[in-house]
């Protein structure tokens, strides 16, 4: 039985679902990014690694190691992994996926050169401190992103669309023909494996997460407002259903693609991502799935300005 707290808050929980728009801070760092072509692609590979482990380890319970060991470089493996309880259907369509994104590694490996496989942390328990965050307070039991197919994906609402914005933000500031050629084709399988993400949620979407009074709607609702807080750069994140001034030309509350007005795709940079992945909002402080920090020229500059402080 809920304790009297915890009612309290999830009717303000439920409360705070009717304000999809929020109001987001205006961070001073939101602005062009200057960086080379190759470290520009090495900290995308940050996220590829996340995305390959998680899904090969939820798909066959193993991961790069088991079919790649020497794309990691020596990098650590990661934290929590374990097989993820899916439906036969989920199960193979997310197989597919975690060969895909070591396929993208050993493309980023042979185009610019790659980086040592950061830490990660993929553990329930950290995932299960996301989502209390994101819906502000704690959930009982844990959200556990291994135990059935809804949770786990629910879960990966959290992880592909980062990989995707962050490309669509990169491409423009390309330099030369063959970086562009494979960031548009990295970007172009990431977009479709959040695109049958959202899909399969959207299916689901006004059913509620077994033990909790949540729909898989608004938990993806929360988990876009979260990222959008903690990125820090206006609101480049909708979950799947919103009101009609947010759906494409205003006509529809649906919204299995997350896209701006002309229903283009959202662009983040580095900084950005780094706030939303580490959890915290500081791109200088490690945490969330990277508790070291991510790997790369880019990452790491910023780990060595939170050094000199």
């Amino acid at each position: 039985m809920a304790s009297a707290s915890t009612s309290y808050a999830r009717i303000l929980f439920l409360l705070s679902l009717q304000l999809i728009t929020v109001a987001v801070i205006a961070h001073h760092d939101c602005g062009p990014f200057e960086a080379n072509d190759r470290d520009r692609i090495q900290f995308a590979q940050n996220l590829e690694f996340l995305e390959a482990e998680y899904f090969t380890y939820d798909a066959l319970g193993k991961g790069l190691d088991a079919f790649a060991p020497e794309l990691a470089k020596g990098g650590p493996p990661p934290i929590g992994a374990r097989k993820a309880n899916l439906d036969p259907v989920t199960r193979q369509i997310i197989e597919e996926f975690g060969y895909q994104e070591i396929g993208h590694l050993r493309a980023i490996v042979t185009t610019v050169g790659g980086i040592p496989r950061p830490l990660l942390d993929i553990s329930s328990e950290n995932f299960a401190k996301l989502f209390d965050k994101a819906v502000g307070y704690c959930l009982d039991p844990p959200f556990d992103p291994y135990a059935d197919t809804a949770n786990f994906l629910t879960a990966s609402y959290a992880i592909p669309y980062m990989g995707l914005v962050g490309y669509v933000g990169t491409i423009p500031y390309l330099a030369n023909y063959t970086s562009r050629r494979l960031v548009a084709s990295l970007l172009g399988v990431e977009s479709g494996q959040d695109a049958v993400l959202r899909a399969l949620l959207y299916g689901k979407a006004c059913e509620k997460v077994v033990t909790y009074d949540i729909t898989v709607a608004d938990f993806t609702n929360v988990i876009s407002g979260l990222r959008n807080q903690l990125a820090k750069c206006d609101i480049k994140d909708e979950g799947l259903i919103v009101p009609l001034k947010l759906g494409a030309e205003n006509r529809t509350t649906s919204n299995i693609l997350s896209a701006d007005t002309n229903s283009l795709s959202y662009a983040r940079t580095p900084p950005e991502i780094l706030r939303v992945v580490y959890g915290d909002g500081d791109e200088h402080k490690p945490g969330g799935f990277f508790p070291e920090g991510a790997n790369g020229k880019i990452a790491r500059s910023y780990l060595s300005e939170h050094h000199k402080d």
